[in-house]
């Protein structure tokens, strides 16, 4: 029974990469997303999103196996077999001047395997969304005394696929590396439309880049106990500014002019097309410093600091003048009592708050953004010896942009929720 459950988790990890990896569309509606490669998800799973974001100093997390992607430093500390695997979706109400309107997104997030191999260590893959593209907004506009639409939007997004390794050196002090590689595609649409005019012809561009790469991060933890069963943790994660390879084309085609808003503008004749230009995107690099105070299977409190050098970030030789992003988490859980027969005493409960200046500065505003967190951990009964099981769900209610100089206002609600096994393989049995 269990060995099936095993082959049955890898044949699942293989069919979701499968569809992470091909079959991605955009999860976000944020205009912000159509700048450089979209609209950056992190790496955080929900048990950690619900706590502001704290990664770089998280260890364990009361009693459980725990994936810390965001610092491998931490797979040193795996004890058992862990797997996690989630859904994401998100509520968007966006806003410009006057107007507003709502925008509902949904997908699967995450699936990741950590493997302690002892005393070396541990080692975690798995695959996980990198980045999301999901803007369109129009202009409205004339020409001489003809009324138009300029039309910009933009779909896709990029995956990115992880293998790490992280050691415990001595007592004190682990480090650990990811191996990733990014791919996907980002498509941007521009078009020139004539509304409700039957005999005029649209323009419309279809820009696509694909992008496909390798990323490289690092990180390093010391951990001391204390008195009273309390443990420090204090961390340092980088990101490598790797490059990306990107192979561009694009399409302009004339469309005919719906007379419905809710029509789709059909092709009529392509006008041009160009397709293999190839160039590098160079992405930041990043640093995150953090730590965790924790009372053995009680509560924990942490917070992150968070740099970015996105000043770096270059299309080929294009510079689209983005600035150096910074940022902050706070956040913890407390578990009432572990060891109660009360189930409302076992939920972990999550609370946290982060605030960051995006790498975008707009019509000379800096886009920030700010968001309370809260979420829960939900433990299951086991249904094999030695298995423990635990829903994790978090929630995001945050705000992006600005409405001043004509800019748009983003207010957000993501969700995220994740199940996570543990269990212990790769053990050798004995027999009586």
């Amino acid at each position: 029974m269990r060995i099936v459950s095993k082959v049955t988790f890898f044949v699942a990890f293989f069919m979701l990469a499968a569809t992470l990896g091909y079959a991605q569309r955009s999860t976000t509606s944020s205009p912000y997303s159509r700048f450089g490669i979209g609209e950056l998800r992190g790496d955080n799973l929900p048990q950690s999103r619900a706590m502001g974001g704290i990664s770089t100093g998280v260890r364990y997390l009361q009693g459980y196996g725990n994936i810390n992607v965001i610092n491998p430093a931490s797979y040193s500390a795996l004890l058992l077999t862990t797997i996690d695997v989630g859904v994401f979706g998100n509520i968007n109400q966006l806003s410009k001047n006057q107007h507003s309107e709502n925008a509902y997104n949904f997908a699967l997030s995450h699936i990741n395997f950590g493997i302690p191999l002892g005393r070396p260590g541990g080692i975690s893959f798995g695959i996980l969304p990198f980045s999301d593209v999901g803007s369109s907004y129009s202009i409205p506009g004339t020409v001489d005394t003809t009324n138009i639409n300029t039309v910009y939007a933009g779909t896709g997004g990029t995956t990115k696929a992880y293998l790490g390794y992280g050691i415990q050196l001595n007592k004190n002090f682990s480090i650990g590396v990811n191996a990733g590689y990014i791919f996907g595609t980002l498509n941007n649409i521009n078009s020139i439309e004539f509304p409700n005019d039957v005999g005029a012809l649209n323009i419309r561009t279809d820009n696509s880049r694909y992008v496909k790469g390798f990323s490289y991060d690092y990180g390093i933890q010391y951990f001391q106990p204390l008195k009273n069963e309390l443990s420090l943790t204090i961390g340092y994660s980088g990101t490598a500014g790797t490059s990306l390879r990107a192979k561009a084309s694009q399409v302009v085609t004339g469309t005919a002019t719906s007379v419905a808003e809710d029509e789709e503008n059909l092709p009529l004749d392509t006008i041009s097309t160009f397709e293999g230009q190839r160039y590098s995107i160079k992405m930041p690099m990043k640093h995150s410093i953090g730590f965790t105070l924790t009372k053995t299977n009680k509560w924990m409190v942490g917070g992150d600091f968070n740099y970015a050098k996105w000043s770096d970030y270059r299309e080929g030789a294009t510079d689209p003048g983005f600035t150096d992003s910074y940022g902050f988490a706070v956040g913890g859980q407390f578990t009432p009592d572990a060891s109660s027969i009360n189930y409302l005493n076992l939920i972990d409960y999550r609370l946290g708050f982060k605030a960051n200046k995006l790498y975008l500065n707009l019509q000379d505003q800096d886009i920030k953004q700010m968001a309370i967190t809260v979420g829960f951990g939900f433990p299951l009964a086991s249904l094999f010896g030695g298995t423990f099981y635990k829903i994790n769900f978090s929630s995001e209610f945050g705000q992006m942009g600005t409405l001043s100089n004509n800019l748009v206002r983003e207010r957000y609600i993501n969700f995220n929720l994740g199940f996570t096994l543990n269990d212990r393989w790769f053990v050798r049995r004995s027999y009586d």
